[in-house]
């Protein structure tokens, strides 16, 4: 079981002596458990832990730019956990904690408040104020303090290296199949289940209402989706993300999720849903009746490549 510590100043002394990835981990994708593997080969004796930060540093820096993240921390637990770490330092990111030096961040953090043997990151790793320490820097602090380091160049294919970059784009231009072959599985978002308008129950299709929130905005328009449940079960589904023109004049985007042969309140649930293709793209229909009758389309098209992709 994963364990998350979230205060770096009050880690048990259970806790101590793992070896460590760093990095934000945005995505988790195949690179990030390329990095995990390779810490792990270089150590296979002690637990795996991750080193990340919450919010991711860049939100904190610049807090007007648009959403951007491919997961928050729960859907992140939950990638990290599935490829093994059994710890997760998750620093809080605030200014204060900004201002700290490279030099302390070692020293204060690394080895004091977490104890770790050994370290793993890719050779662009920077951390500390103003990003002021780098992997030079790194190596010589941590061989004072007797901690080992690998540096790990990344995963790449004949695109380039994997990155939560160009998982991004991949989202942006629609192309969620991209994504998950470099994420090694589903691009999903995950959040609380709101009360809507309950026009897609008058429609025929009662959806799920998310709010994005922090979550980068892919493509708009409607996907073949999967549904993943508190309880584990996972349902096939459709889900439109846009700002829904044709029954409202809204500038918030949202998800909205319909979950096939599924009866059951929702209100109040954690969903993670899987986008697996875009359908097509957001559009203006003439009224309800023809938005009822695109809806329908939409949710044959899902059921058929859902069942051919997936066998359900």
């Amino acid at each position: 079981m994963t364990t998350l510590f979230t205060d770096w100043r009050a880690i048990p002394e259970a806790a101590r002596g793992a070896i460590a990835a760093l990095g934000n981990f945005d995505g988790v994708h195949l690179g990030h458990a390329h990095l995990l593997r390779t810490l792990h080969a270089a150590r296979p004796d002690a637990p795996i832990s991750v080193v990340t930060f919450e919010p991711h540093p860049r939100e904190l820096f610049r807090p007007d730019d648009a959403p951007f993240r491919l997961s928050l921390p729960s859907e992140r637990h939950a990638a990290l956990a599935a490829l093994g770490v059994d710890r997760i330092f998750e620093i809080p990111f605030d200014t204060a904690f900004s201002h700290l030096s490279a030099e302390r961040f070692v020293q204060e953090v690394l080895h004091e408040a977490f104890g770790l043997r050994h370290l793993a990151c890719g050779p662009d790793f920077a951390f500390g104020h103003r990003r002021g320490g780098d992997v030079v820097s790194l190596a010589a602090q941590t061989e004072g303090l007797g901690i080992g380091l690998t540096l790990v160049p990344p995963l790449a294919d004949s695109g380039g290296p994997f990155s939560s970059s160009r998982i991004r784009r991949a989202l942006l231009d629609g192309y969620p199949e991209r994504a998950t072959e470099e994420l090694g599985r589903p691009w999903a978002l995950r959040g609380v289940v709101q009360h809507g308008d309950k026009r897609g129950r008058l429609l025929g299709f009662p959806t799920a209402n998310i709010q994005l929130g922090r979550h980068l905005e892919p493509a708009r328009g409607v996907y073949a989706a999967t549904i993943r449940l508190p309880d584990g079960a996972t349902h096939p589904g459709v889900a439109n993300i846009g700002r829904r023109p044709t029954v409202s004049n809204t500038t918030e985007s949202r998800l909205e999720v319909h979950l096939f042969d599924f009866e059951g309140d929702l209100y109040g649930q954690e969903l993670s849903v899987a986008l697996h293709t875009l359908l097509r793209g957001e559009h203006k229909f003439e009224g309800l009746e023809a938005l009822r009758a695109q809806i329908g389309s939409d949710a044959g098209q899902a059921r058929a490549y859902l069942l051919r992709k997936l066998g359900g």
